[in-house]
């Protein structure tokens, strides 16, 4: 699913970046990479604010959509209990 829809107090796993190499370079530096996990905080209004890391990071909804995510496991488990 795109990052862009992504449910909210959800960590999931960057699978794949759909850009051009200066947005996936820029990306990368910011420390989002295929295989990293995020947690979204928000998806509402126009920008979708996640944890990378230690940092918070607001992109813009139309960045997100390029970015292909699944939901962790752990999550669901979470979810069952």
């Amino acid at each position: 699913m795109p990052l862009s829809i992504a449910p909210s107090n959800v960590t999931v796993e960057v699978k794949r970046i759909i850009a051009d190499e200066k947005v996936a370079k820029h990306l990368n530096e910011l420390g989002i990479t295929a295989g990293t996990r995020v947690t979204v905080l928000s998806s509402d209004g126009g920008n979708v604010i996640l944890i990378v890391k230690e940092g918070r990071l607001c992109l813009d909804r139309t960045l997100a959509s390029r970015i292909t995510v699944a939901v962790v496991q752990d999550n669901l488990s979470a979810a069952k209990s």
